[in-house]
């Protein structure tokens, strides 16, 4: 017998595997081309969903809170949160759409209650805010602290400044450690105060805070 060239080999066996491919998709076809048209069934609902349902309801929900931003910008808290007949509110507009018309709904809302002196409520809307915006996350962590000084929980608020203070990391950081410092003030911690005030002299030596800072220091070294 002819001995078989190692060329012809590899055709054969490359013969092989496309006849076991075949028998294999012969056999499973149903099941393939099942899910193959289960994925394609998905992936079209998915956009349907999108361009359908939920991109309109986003529109619906950014229109809704340009008025209620516009109560928020005047002040008025309390319409900005109930809204009027024509109007929803920051509530309802959370209720119907929850962070469709962006995260700044939750940050609004709760800069809204804590006006009103609605405190639990406050902190439950602001600890939600999840924007990406280091100045605005930093902005409301800095009003979950001022919340938390409300409600004379110090400790916790100290916690929100100092978070506030690195999400930040500009020259809005040193007006959250110099609350950090007055909170622990409020504890009894001095030792802890003036490492806040350090810091802003330190590392914020440009900021409007950095100006007065001295006094704050001086303070606890002369009571020490």
């Amino acid at each position: 017998m002819a001995k078989i060239t190692k060329a012809e080999e590899r055709q054969q066996n490359v013969a092989e595997a496309v006849s076991k491919t075949e028998e294999f998709f012969k056999k499973y076809s149903n099941l393939i081309y099942g899910c193959v048209i289960g994925i394609l069934v998905v992936a079209l609902a998915i956009i349907a969903y999108n361009r359908f349902i939920l991109q309109p309801k986003k529109a619906q929900a950014v229109e809704q809170l340009a008025q209620a931003e516009r109560w928020f910008e005047a002040g008025e808290y309390e319409l900005a949160l109930t809204g009027d007949d024509n109007s929803l509110g920051l509530e309802d507009i959370i209720s119907k759409y929850g962070s469709k018309a962006g995260e700044a709904v939750y940050l609004y809302a709760g800069v809204a209650k804590y006006r009103t002196g609605a405190y639990e409520e406050a902190l439950s809307l602001l600890k939600k805010y999840n924007g990406t915006d280091p100045i605005m996350l930093g902005r409301a962590q800095a009003c979950v602290g001022d919340t938390y000084v409300e409600l004379e929980d110090y400790s916790n608020a100290i916690s929100w400044y100092t978070k506030a203070a690195k999400t930040t990391d500009n020259v809005f950081a040193a007006g959250y450690l110099l609350k950090a410092g007055i909170a622990a003030e409020e504890l009894g911690e001095n030792a802890k105060a003036l490492a806040f005030y350090k810091e802003i002299k330190d590392q914020y030596a440009n900021a409007p805070e950095a100006m007065e800072i001295d006094k704050y220091i001086t303070r606890i070294e002369n009571a020490e």
